[in-house]
């Protein structure tokens, strides 16, 4: 390490975003152009290059992080660039959009604020796109082998460049009419700009990944027909079955999906529409769902206008602190964050009726009531205690001219013929049987990312990326020299 006391004698410092009144009134990315380069080298100082880093466990690409905070210290970039590209496809996603459980494994996080791991590596990534240091990296030989990918998300544009880069001949088949999955149509942009998104593109376009949009394998291809044309198959569709609230007033006009929403608002910021059809504009909206997709919901409502917005989070509200009993180091903390989004809702008070950053914990919705025209009007709730029982006398409820419903997805979509023109076999849970080689019960059908896993994380599902790659490479080949940082049935470090 580049200062033996840093971790003692520098503050953590985090990228600081702009000013709420300015940045919500675009949908830029939240944080000040330019404001990170000159405290993250200091920042890097602060890693400790501990004996046993145990950020490495709880990151599952294996980043090489105190490495890399190192070179970073002495503003190395080329060095840091290679070793960071050394174990991660997509740095510069990850580092604006995973929420980053390295930090939570930081050993100087047992009594210290945590190394901005986070902030570190977005620097190194976008350093590398500004000095040249990430060119393509087309093979030298082709193998003459083929395989096909079917998504564009985080798992499919991993394996697609791993594979490509190992000489094999790759099409990525996407059902969309843009790449990027959910990182195009889920992830607004004030969180990662569709830019970086394009620019990795293009570099595997340039390796000679060939890519297939507007494509729905099992609607507009029959999958077996694909199969047979292909000596492998990767399954990374995703976990796009979203999770249904089954309760009275569902079916009022105005309780949609979250995913139903954010792609609208994603259309209107490329240009494919004026206005969203589903709009927050003037409306009271109530978001079902505590998570990141909720709190995505509640920044695009905010940006379009909304009269009001609220969250509902069915858990109680977390302390500031770790619980170290329940959740003790180097777990992932369930703690109380405040996203960019909160801050927000805080500083504008979009929910009068909400705690001060717009959220309403420890609450279940009962039922939806609305107007003679059949549209959602008002959302009733009831305050549960830490086991989801009902608090008497809690109820109350909320106007509501838009609801939206962000609790997750259960699986892979199982209604476009993929999975029964393959005859691939399920998991109870609805996701996608494999076995340790990530292999389906179809030769030469492997699946990978949240299809498989189901719903988890952008830094494991480019993880799910790089090793099918590598169980792939192996199936053609016979031997493979591609990384594999995780295994299917490896998951994240918990009590």
């Amino acid at each position: 390490m580049a200062d033996p006391k840093g971790f003692m004698t520098t503050p953590r410092q985090d990228w600081p975003r702009r000013p709420v009144e300015e940045r919500v009134r675009d949908w830029d990315e939240v944080y000040v152009p330019g404001a990170l380069l000159p405290i993250v080298s200091k920042q890097a100082d602060r890693c400790m290059d501990c004996g046993v880093p145990f950020c490495h466990d709880a990151c599952p690409l294996g980043n090489l992080i105190p490495e890399w905070n190192d070179l970073v210290s002495r503003e190395d970039w080329r060095a840091a660039s290679d070793r960071l590209h050394a174990t991660n496809n997509f740095p510069e996603f990850t580092g604006r959009l995973c929420p980053a459980p390295c930090e939570a494994g930081c050993v100087l996080a047992i009594n210290q604020p945590a190394v901005t791991i986070k902030n570190v590596e977005v620097a190194i990534a976008d350093r590398a796109w500004e000095l040249g240091f990430a060119p393509p990296s087309p093979p030298e030989r082709l193998s003459g082998r083929t395989v096909a990918v079917i998504g564009s998300g985080p798992t499919g544009l991993a394996a697609a460049q791993q594979l490509t880069r190992a000489g094999h001949t790759v099409a990525l088949y996407e059902k969309d009419d843009r790449l990027g999955g959910l990182m195009r149509y889920g992830i607004p942009a004030f969180k990662m700009e569709k830019s970086h998104l394009e620019r990795r593109i293009e570099q595997m376009r340039a390796e000679g990944t060939k890519f297939r949009t507007s494509t729905t394998v099992g609607r507009d291809i029959d999958a077996a027909e694909l199969r047979a044309r292909y000596d492998a198959v990767v399954i990374a569709t995703g976990a796009t079955a979203w999770r249904e609230l089954d309760v009275p007033g569902r079916e009022l006009a105005g309780v949609r999906q979250a995913m139903e929403y954010l792609p609208l608002a994603n259309r209107v910021r490329e240009g494919d529409l004026e206005v969203s059809p589903l709009s927050a504009a003037g409306q009271h909206v109530v978001i079902v769902g505590g998570g990141d997709t909720g709190a995505d919901c509640l920044g695009t409502a905010i940006r379009e206008g909304a009269a009001s917005v609220t969250q509902l989070d069915i858990y109680v509200q977390p302390g500031a602190e770790r619980d170290e009993d329940a959740e003790p180091w180097p777990t992932y903390p369930k703690v109380y964050r405040l996203s960019a989004a909160h801050e927000e809702a805080r500083d504008l008070r979009t929910a009068p009726a909400a705690n001060a950053d717009a959220r309403l914990f420890a609450a279940s919705t009962l039922r939806f009531t609305g107007d003679t025209d059949g549209h959602v009007r008002s959302l009733h709730l009831m305050e549960v205690d830490a086991r989801r029982r009902p608090v008497p006398d809690s109820g109350r409820s909320l106007p509501a001219d838009l609801v939206l419903l962000a609790l997750g997805f259960s699986g892979p979509d199982q209604e476009d013929g993929l999975m029964g023109q393959l005859g691939l076999e399920l998991e109870p849970r609805g996701t996608i049987a494999r076995d340790a080689g990530f292999a389906t019960n179809v030769p030469g059908v492997f699946a990978a990312g949240d299809a498989a896993r189901g719903q988890s994380l952008i830094v494991w599902a480019i993880a799910e990326g790089r090793a099918v790659a590598a169980a792939v490479d192996r199936h053609l080949t016979g031997s493979s020299q591609l990384p594999s940082p995780i295994g299917p049935y490896d998951r994240p470090m918990v009590v």
